[in-house]
């Protein structure tokens, strides 16, 4: 392990434990986690008691590989990612999502000011988080952390995450192309709902598990 790795390391840390603290005063369950395996860890724990678990469209969640572990539990899961689904059979699974007993995904971006900041193509994930689940658990990646303002995260959120899940999902936007926000008029426009949360909503169970790795875009 290399000199630089590990100031690296050490550099993400403090910006990942400062976040928490922020998230923490903002009135989240906030945590931070050296890997990605002890998020999982979490998650399972949390999840021991749940009948329902609603999964929010996030490649961080699909690749903690936890999904397939809480249907290993017996779980019954609401997850609108599945291939083969039909559009009605999609929504009816977004809706139930909303009224799980824990509601699991990511956030695009987190402030150092811990504001978390959202922009989804259909709503159902931002609305989940806010109201519905007994309990939500975000985990994030260091890569999502802004060092900035609300601007600053819509901004990222825009340019980093918008272009490579339109190309995921296949979406005809020009940023499916070109890589790059370009603010488009497309029919399939992705950036259409932006959430900011400044601090915990009121009525829901949330937490947040910052992990210091690479996670998700």
């Amino acid at each position: 392990m290399s000199l630089t790795y590990e100031l690296n390391q050490w550099k993400y840390e403090k910006k990942c434990l400062s976040t928490v603290e922020k998230l923490k005063e903002n009135g989240f369950t906030a945590f931070y986690f050296p890997e990605k395996s002890h998020a999982v860890s979490y998650i399972l724990e949390n999840a021991k008691d749940a009948c329902s678990i609603g999964v929010g469209g996030s490649m961080t969640i699909a690749d903690l590989g936890v999904v397939n572990l809480l249907t290993d539990m017996g779980k019954t899961l609401f997850n609108h990612n599945q291939p083969g689904l039909t559009p009605e059979q999609k929504l009816d699974i977004m809706k139930n999502a909303m009224l799980s007993d824990v509601y699991l995904c990511s956030a695009n971006a987190i402030t150092t000011d811990g504001f978390i900041v959202n922009i989804d193509a259909t709503g159902n994930r931002v609305a989940a988080m806010i109201f519905g689940p007994k309990k939500v658990i975000l985990v994030v990646g260091r890569n999502k952390i802004v060092e900035g303002n609300i601007d600053e995260a819509v901004k990222r959120i825009k340019n980093w995450a918008s272009p490579p899940n339109a190309r995921r999902l296949n979406f005809k936007t020009p940023c499916k192309d070109t890589g790059f926000c370009s603010d488009c008029k497309s029919p399939d426009r992705i950036c259409r709902v932006i959430s900011i949360m400044e601090r915990k909503p009121r009525l829901t169970d949330f937490h947040v598990l910052i992990v210091n790795e690479e996670l998700g875009f």
